[in-house]
């Protein structure tokens, strides 16, 4: 058809031309982007995967082009049963603290859930331990784990329960840098949820009270479905930052008491670092990333089957 109209093809022509020249300056505008971001996180990968293949040790420098053996790190963390107990530490912060988080976060956003100037200040005030750098809660935190000067540990003698030091104690120790994890990062699930709240519509909770519903059915059946979708998103973030736990460990317990605390990327720093075999650290944080990659991928899996089932 056209014939019957010899103007549409030059339009058209003239629309393709102009939607190619967008295209092009929109990859143009996008391409330095990329390119910083390669380099400034590309580069540092495959150098850490390279390290990673050789024995390098500050010792002996000249090692870091050694790659006779490219899998003597991996084989050697295979048999490494102090790797195994970080792992296995690792895991037990990262679920317990980010259960937690998920668990205080949903619980606070749904009591502060109330349209009033009071709770918004209240949420304002809640959202400070998230913004102070991690250093100053680790400070914050050793104070109050330590009995000579915590004011909570004076409160709790004054009372008749004296209690000892929860970062002194192994079986302990991983709690209290869980709980201090958890003070500093449960306002990020509580803003997520309040977010999600505010967008539930009230249609389908009001039809619910009136077929009877209890609270908990509204809120299981109802409310919960709305916010699965944010819990997710939260839990897959705070389950790749419980890995960066670094600062807490290092000034509440360095590791200790013995290894009760020494999760994975720690055990990584003490051997680049305390004892310089930069190519068995470069091992340990290539299997880190690796882990966060599969963990990620698992989770937003089935978060998202879980979301698109419902």
């Amino acid at each position: 058809m056209a014939f019957l109209n010899p103007a549409r093809p030059k339009a058209d022509r003239r629309l393709d031309g102009w939607e190619r020249s967008r295209r092009r300056a929109y990859l143009a505008g996008l391409l330095p982007a990329l390119v910083v971001l390669g380099v400034i996180t590309l580069l540092p990968g495959l150098f850490l995967l390279g390290v990673s293949l050789t024995p390098l040790s500050l010792v002996n420098p000249s090692t870091v082009f050694d790659f006779s053996d490219p899998l003597g790190n991996y084989r050697e963390l295979l048999r490494d049963g102090r790797f195994h107990n970080s792992v296995l530490l690792q895991l037990h912060l990262s679920a317990t603290s980010v259960g937690l988080q998920l668990a205080v976060g949903l619980g606070v956003a749904l009591l502060l859930n109330v349209r009033a100037r009071f709770f918004e200040a209240i949420r304002t005030a809640f959202l400070v331990p998230m913004v102070l750098p991690p250093i100053v809660v680790a400070l914050i935190w050793k104070i109050l784990y330590t009995p000579d000067v915590s004011p909570l540990h004076r409160l709790l003698e004054e009372v008749g329960l004296p209690v000892d030091s929860l970062i002194t104690d192994p079986g302990l120790a991983i709690w209290a840098i869980a709980v201090a994890e958890t003070w500093q990062w449960f306002p990020f699930t509580m803003l997520m949820v309040l977010a999600t709240l505010q967008l539930i519509p009230d249609e389908p909770l009001e039809a619910a009270r009136i077929d009877g519903a209890t609270r908990w059915q509204v809120f299981r059946h109802i409310t919960l479905a709305y916010l699965r979708p944010a819990l997710v998103v939260c839990g897959l973030f705070r389950l790749i930052d419980s890995l960066k736990a670094f600062p807490l460990i290092y000034v509440l317990t360095n590791g200790g008491p013995g290894t009760a605390t020494e999760v994975t990327n720690y055990y990584g720093f003490i051997e680049a670092f305390n004892f310089s075999y930069w190519g068995y650290a470069s091992a340990i944080a290539v299997l880190m990333l690796g882990g966060v990659f599969v963990v990620s991928w698992l989770v937003g899996r089935l978060g998202w089957n879980e979301v698109h089932h419902d």
